[in-house]
């Protein structure tokens, strides 16, 4: 296998941290490091690959990088999202791996698909936001869009080889820590206790999402566009487990299903591998020890985000931007205990309620849908009208 150098956008976080302990497994060098928060890792990781380029996310933090660095930094340093975009374009990067948080992430991706680069996205954000952009554009440049995410990977590596396209594809959703909760119930639950995952360690943001399934909604919103089918297709169940991480169901009545321990090392891995497949750092999966793994219906009713992303898919147009971007304030606001649990449901649903929607948006009306809606929840919760 021709080895790789990469581009890691979000080297900081979960993502971005656990694809520099693949990329150091497989050999690969890093080009360019971008962080947000943590200098202190962040200077680790200058110091441990060496990259060529790292982006900060404004010019304050250079003195605190270059600090943690005792001064002795030769990387070029860029800022904020003209950075991100420059070093996503950099023809040194053979893969961009796009594991920022957030929307911010869709001008670097739309930057490196234009050029036709490989893309390894963990950024689920950036095709619900834009992905009528994004698609066409891949297509056109060439360019892949190789998904990190465990449930969008499983669904790729089960369509391997399968010429016939799929009949549905099963996302999975473990229910998170609230599962089987009613609304009642959720109205009292704190950050703390959204943030304790039952099987995965994940950033803030995303565990938050995972907690009201809206993770499971903007994956659905996601799956979408990344293997064409339409949203009536896509059929999430609920699997505590976290075995099976997702499946695809053909017309013959077969389904497929990708079986793994909970370990994203292994998405990102077959991201930088693909098309082959190396040994890895996850450890195989003994089913010999499995006592059992069970499937039922989310409950869209009380965990309403999904149910909304679910109708957001069907009307299209720039509605998922909204909602994606409301949801990212919304849950901020939730973690600096601003708000409560179940009003994250109140502000998706006032969203969805009052936004109207560009069908076939181009990008700058998506960013301008993108943030009118967070300005709208801002307002919202500033005075209190939810």
């Amino acid at each position: 296998m021709k080895t790789k150098t990469l581009t890691v956008l979000g080297s900081t976080g979960s993502v971005g941290t656990q694809t520099l302990q693949v990329a150091e497994h497989l050999g690969m060098k890093v080009h360019a490091l971008s962080g947000y928060g943590n200098m202190a890792l962040l200077a680790q990781q200058v110091r441990r690959f060496d990259p060529k380029m790292v982006v900060l996310p404004d010019e304050g933090r250079k003195e605190e990088l270059f600090g943690q660095l005792n001064g002795n930094c030769r990387a070029k340093i860029l800022y904020g999202e003209e950075g991100l975009c420059t070093a996503a374009c950099e023809e040194d990067g053979d893969v961009v791996v796009t594991a920022v948080s957030g929307a911010v992430g869709i001008r670097p991706t739309v930057e490196a698909v234009s050029r036709g680069k490989t893309v390894a996205l963990a950024n689920k954000e950036t095709l619900v936001a834009a992905g009528s952009v994004i698609m066409p554009l891949a297509e056109k440049s060439g360019a892949a869009i190789l998904p990190v995410d465990s449930e969008h990977s499983a669904i790729f590596q089960c369509l391997q080889g399968n010429p016939t396209p799929p009949s549905r594809l099963i996302l999975t959703a473990s229910g998170g820590p609230f599962r089987g909760f009613s609304k009642e119930q959720l109205a009292c639950v704190t950050p703390e206790d959204a943030l304790k995952h039952p099987n995965w360690t994940m950033g803030k943001k995303i565990t938050v999402d995972s907690a009201t399934l809206m993770n499971k909604g903007l994956e659905l919103l996601e799956a979408q566009w990344l293997f064409g089918v339409k949203p009536s297709q896509i059929h999430v169940v609920v699997h505590p487990q976290s075995i099976v991480h997702s499946a695809v169901a053909f017309a013959d009545g077969a389904v497929i299903a990708q079986l793994s321990v909970a370990d994203m090392k292994l998405p990102i891995q077959y991201a930088l591998t693909y098309p082959a497949r190396c040994e890895g750092l996850t450890p195989p999966l003994d089913l010999t020890r499995l006592s059992g793994l069970t499937f039922e219906e989310p409950d869209e009713e009380t965990f309403l985000p999904l149910k909304l992303c679910r109708l957001a898919a069907e009307r299209g147009g720039t509605l998922p931007t909204a909602l994606n971007a409301a949801n990212e304030v919304l849950v901020g606001l939730f973690l600096e205990n601003k708000i409560s649990f179940t009003q994250i449901f109140d502000g998706l649903q006032t969203v969805f309620d009052t936004h109207i929607s560009q069908q076939d948006p181009s990008l700058e009306q998506i960013l301008l849908a993108d943030r009118q809606a967070r300005l709208q929840v801002l307002s919202i919760f500033t005075k209190g009208a939810v």
